[in-house]
């Protein structure tokens, strides 16, 4: 069943956290649907400018309406992820999203705040929910690159005047997440004194982490058993931190690098183990099992389970 993101924003804040999880295809759709099913835990459904561009928009939201029909009982909402103004017009004038991102972070403070204020009216003409984001992620995620000494923490008192000046409904904020496998490289972690600054700022407004993922060594290192190179030191966010955020207003969790890793390691032992083989349905099966646990296990973690 597909509801408003602000309905779901809600009801989890300060609560639980929402597993807003990025898909390119129809395997990792049925993943997340199914583990969010297993669980009874709604979920957020992303979709990146670069999915939409990989499949169309059309395909991915026939996916997603299937989905809708198969699995009845599960809460969603779709999402537009990292769109910039082109993007977010045309996802407005589709009709199809619950809610857009324009991420004008990298602009001017001035120049962010006119945009995003135009985005947000004409959202809000349509219904659409608008998240915004401050501050600059480093790492590197779909069209995103971003030199990490160049990654500047969201300001709080900015954060405030931001959210009143542009009206926008969320807000993604840079307290030490970055995009990718490689994150918290400086081994500083969350950030939890600007979040909860901006909690007493902003009391009840939701905040989003971009760049949640976990990245589990253990992925890493059977990865690289199967001929992968990714650095052993890359690191994801501390589970323990990641409570804690949400506890300061933390509503939306993005998790992509973790759905990626999963499909890596699947694919790449699949053409270790059975090199002979060529059929696209076994690693295809065996994926969508693993990432309907991963996002079960995901959002009893986030506390979102037992939701619906």
């Amino acid at each position: 069943m597909r509801v408003s993101i602000k309905k779901l924003y809600k009801e989890a804040y300060g609560k639980f956290g929402i597993g807003a999880f990025n898909v390119f295809n129809a395997e990792q759709v049925h993943g997340v649907f199914s583990g969010a099913s297993k669980v009874s835990a709604p979920v957020i459904i992303q979709l990146t400018p670069v999915a939409r561009e990989y499949l169309h928009p059309e395909m991915l939201e026939g996916i997603l309406t299937a989905a809708g029909k198969i699995y009845p009982k599960v809460t969603f909402t779709v999402h537009l992820d990292h769109g910039n103004y082109i993007h977010c017009l045309n996802a407005i004038e589709s009709g199809y999203y619950n809610s857009i991102m324009i991420d004008a972070s990298h602009e001017t403070f001035d120049e962010n705040v006119r945009i995003t204020s135009e985005i947000a009216e004409r959202a809000h003409a349509k219904g659409i929910a608008v998240e915004a984001e401050l501050g600059v992620l480093s790492g590197v995620e779909d069209h995103i690159s971003i030199d990490e000494k160049l990654a500047l923490y969201t300001d709080p008192q900015q954060a405030e005047e931001f959210v009143r000046r542009t009206g926008c409904d969320s807000l993604a904020v840079a307290a030490g997440t970055s995009h990718g496998a490689y994150k918290f490289s400086g081994g500083e972690g969350l950030q939890l004194n600007i979040l909860k600054e901006m909690q007493q700022r902003i009391p009840g407004f939701p905040l989003v982490l971009h760049g949640a993922s976990a990245v589990p060594a253990e992925e890493v290192n059977r990865i690289n058993l199967a001929g992968g190179t990714i650095s052993p030191g890359a690191k994801g966010t501390n589970d323990e931190e990641l409570l804690k955020a949400i506890n300061f207003g933390v509503c939306k969790v993005n998790i992509a690098t973790d759905m990626r890793l999963i499909w890596t390691r699947i694919h790449r032992e699949f053409f270790r183990d059975s090199p002979e083989l060529f059929d696209m349905v076994i690693p295809g099966k065996t994926y969508m099992n693993v990432l309907e646990a991963f996002v079960a296990q995901k959002c009893t973690f986030l506390k979102s389970n037992n939701r619906n």
